[in-house]
């Protein structure tokens, strides 16, 4: 217990070191500069600290004193209200609501399909697969029409696709289109110095730095 109480006076994230979910929330925490310990573990035989935290072991799991949150965009909020410079939000609440309702989106069509890819049979998973690219190259545009998604800022909607975009070539999934808008966008986030440095060993395996 002695060393929960002595965790609970820093800010610590414990976090799967191949979960993409997690990932976004260590992008954030990088991006802007908190000082926070993060704690990787096999979230199939969590740490018993975790657990009397919280007892579903869930990664990512954000501890700050009192504060435990266990869901990772509730945490990416949470660490930009908490640290507001530099913002990751449009301070307007419109732009905030419609940012949210993107990421909501992104959740419910690119990561149920990675989830299902991730954790399905081989022919399941395969149809994911097809689905989640035609489903990104559909959106082709849109990573086009802006320097960053849907924006000419850097925000968390850009947090929550980076991690996915960046599994991609370690499921084999190929976005390329004529004018390489998904990968140029792709290659923009992961060379910003906070994505490098929320890279696990385990994702660094994952793909390649850009050059």
């Amino acid at each position: 217990m002695a060393n929960i109480i002595t965790r609970k006076s820093v800010m610590t994230l414990f976090s799967s070191p191949t979960c993409p979910m997690s990932h976004c929330a260590r992008f954030v925490l990088y991006e802007k500069s908190i000082a926070a310990d993060i704690e990787f573990y096999d979230p199939n035989n969590p740490p018993e600290e975790l657990l009397e935290l919280n007892p579903t072991g869930v990664s990512p799991t954000l501890i700050e004193r009192d504060l435990v949150l266990y869901d990772s965009r509730i945490i990416m909020e949470y660490l930009d209200e908490r640290f507001p410079h530099p913002p990751l939000h449009q301070m307007d609440p419109v732009s905030r609501a419609n940012s949210r309702m993107v990421i909501k989106r992104i959740d419910q069509d690119w990561y149920q399909m990675l989830e299902e890819i991730l954790g399905s049979g081989e022919k399941k998973a395969s149809r994911a697969k097809k689905l989640l690219r035609e489903s990104l190259l559909a959106s082709a545009p849109i990573f086009a029409a802006r320097p960053y998604f849907m924006g000419d800022e850097f925000s968390l909607i850009d947090c929550a696709i980076a991690p996915l975009l960046w599994r991609l070539p370690s499921m084999g999934i190929d976005v390329s289109t004529p004018d390489d808008a998904i990968n140029s966008y792709a290659q923009r986030l992961f060379r910003r110095p906070a994505f490098k440095r929320s890279l696990s060993n385990a994702e660094k395996e994952m793909t390649e730095f850009p050059k």
